[in-house]
């Protein structure tokens, strides 16, 4: 029987190795076929954790973007949760490093451990050794919100402009929440659309460095539901969440509408 000490090395290793794969992969197809080389590391990836997992967890349920979605993880104790490559578009650029790969176990009803590997910043962020938080933001320094680069919610925009905040705009989501555990930004909030992929490991490893990690109404983040949508998400340092979450409802309550509704 693994220990949970086990599972958090399985999420760091398996993360990290079909990283470096997707790198070769990157160095040896090119940026000409950008198409081609985004469904190649999709597949490429996928494949690679589905039968890592199925070798090192054979009794464990998997949930990936690039799999077909089996029912039976309804009933399972233990699930999977992986997203192959987050940041696909941004993984067909040249020089782009804000992508990623999320491996995830929810057991019993929560996260118990994940890992984020950013392989072109040449780390692995994950819950065997969570990264350590400052215990303080510099005084006076403006609050940095990062967002999607390509589709921002009208929402975050009207924040920033009510918070004094700069937008750092950037690819995956595990690599925005990454940047929030790493200190380049404070918060990480989006709305209109994701799924349990998207989050799931880098909640994980949020969570286990102290970070604040919860739906834009306060709401806890739900893992392993019947329909994987998770459409919105605030990541911030624990110190900040009341003050966002307030900030949250008063840009819905000028909009007359929820930030989902915004974009």
């Amino acid at each position: 029987m693994s220990s949970i000490r086990n599972d958090h090395e399985v999420a760091r290793d398996l993360a990290g190795e079909a990283g470096q794969q997707l790198l070769k992969l990157r160095a040896r197809h090119g940026f000409e076929e950008p198409d081609v080389l985004r469904t190649l590391g999709d597949r490429t990836s996928h494949e690679f954790l589905f039968s890592a997992l199925g070798r090192l967890r054979p009794s464990d349920a998997v949930l990936s973007e690039e799999g077909v979605d089996d029912p039976a993880r309804l009933s399972a104790r233990r699930v999977w949760i992986i997203d192959p490559l987050d940041g696909t578009r941004e993984f067909a650029e040249a020089g782009r490093t804000d992508w990623a790969v999320h491996v995830a176990l929810w057991e019993n009803g929560r996260l118990v451990a994940g890992a984020v590997a950013l392989p072109a910043q040449g780390s692995t962020l994950s819950t065997a050794d969570p990264p350590w938080l400052p215990e303080e933001r510099p005084s006076g320094q403006r609050l940095r919100i990062t967002a999607s680069r390509t589709r921002p919610p009208e929402f975050v925009q009207k924040m920033a402009t009510a918070l004094g905040a700069e937008i750092v705009p950037m690819g995956s989501a595990g690599a925005k929440i990454c940047a929030v555990l790493l200190g380049i930004a404070d918060l990480y909030v989006h709305a209109g659309g994701q799924f349990e992929w998207d989050s799931a490991a880098p909640v994980a490893v949020a969570r286990a460095a102290g970070l604040h990690a919860s739906r834009i109404d306060g709401a806890e983040l739900e893992y392993n539901a019947l329909d994987p949508s998770l459409p919105d998400i605030l990541v911030c340092r624990p110190e900040l969440s009341g003050m966002l979450l307030g900030s949250i409802r008063d840009v819905a309550d000028l909009d007359g509408a929820g930030p989902q509704a915004a974009g």
